[in-house]
């Protein structure tokens, strides 16, 4: 049997969203920090369609890129609302709304792999 590519799939996009609750929590925590800029990383779309295709790792030995691995996802400046004084520009709404995002899309893609995996194994048993 072959591989499934929406396992695949579901899997880069967690990756890609622990990575960006990550870069959201980091924000979260230097709220009250000077001079601390926003930052988010690109959108999973923008990653996946930059990913190229790569070769099957026949031996242990190979190495290879994970384009979505947290060294690999590129981050950058948030859009901030505000700047304070200080030069932050952490907006707190604007994070937990992030925040419920990933929540969302985690929700999302854990529903439809249930899914799949249900009627994936139900086809099998009969």
């Amino acid at each position: 049997m072959g591989s499934i590519h929406l396992f695949d799939l579901s899997s880069q996009q967690a990756r890609w969203l622990t990575v960006r609750q990550s870069v959201i929590a980091a924000n979260v925590a230097n709220a009250n920090t000077p001079g601390f800029t926003a930052s988010d990383v690109t959108p999973f779309e923008d990653v996946f369609n930059d990913a190229s295709i790569r070769l099957a790792a026949t031996d242990p030995g190979h190495i290879g890129i994970d384009p979505l691995a947290s060294d690999q996802v590129s981050v950058k400046d948030g859009a901030a609302w505000e700047t304070t004084h200080s030069g932050n520009s952490v907006s707190l709404e604007n994070e937990m709304m992030k925040a419920g995002e990933v929540n969302r899309s985690f929700s999302l893609n854990s529903s439809i792999v249930k899914s799949f995996n249900q009627m994936l194994m139900a086809s099998v048993k009969g």
